[in-house]
C-alpha cells in the first residue's frame, strides 16, 4: 500500500535522485533561482526549506548538519549569514515556483524556482 507516501521519484532510484537534490539545492543556494522540470522543481521545494529552517538556527549543529548535505562549503555559509537571517520572521514558504512554456525539444513542463 502506498498510504502518504508523498516523496516524488523522479524516475531515479534513491541514490541519483539524492545526488540531483543536492545539487539543485546548491545551485539554489548559490545562484538564488534556477530553471529547471517542474516536477524537480516541486521535489526540491520542501528540500530547500527544510535546509532553510535548520539554518535559521545558526549554531554549530545546524553548519554540519547543513555541510552533511549540501555539497559546497561556500553555498552552506551563504545560506547561513545571508539567507536565513532574511526569515527568521517567516515560518515558511520560502520559495516561489514560476511555470514557464514547456521545452522545445522534449516538451517538458519548465519553471523557475526561486527564493522569496
Amino acid at each position: 500500500m502506498k498510504h502518504n507516501k508523498k516523496t516524488p521519484k523522479l524516475s531515479l532510484k534513491p541514490a541519483p535522485r539524492k545526488a540531483l537534490l543536492r545539487s539543485l539545492v546548491t545551485s539554489l543556494v548559490i545562484h538564488g533561482r534556477i530553471k529547471t522540470t517542474l516536477p524537480k522543481a516541486k521535489a526540491l521545494r520542501g528540500v530547500v526549506e527544510k535546509r532553510i529552517t535548520i539554518a535559521k538556527k545558526n549554531d554549530l549543529a545546524a553548519r554540519r548538519r547543513l555541510l552533511s548535505y549540501i555539497y559546497n562549503e561556500k553555498a552552506v555559509k551563504k545560506l547561513l549569514e545571508e539567507i536565513a537571517p532574511k526569515y527568521l520572521e517567516r515560518k515558511g514558504g520560502y520559495t516561489r515556483i514560476i511555470k514557464l512554456e514547456n521545452r522545445k525539444g522534449d516538451n517538458a513542463a519548465m519553471a523557475i524556482i526561486e527564493l522569496v
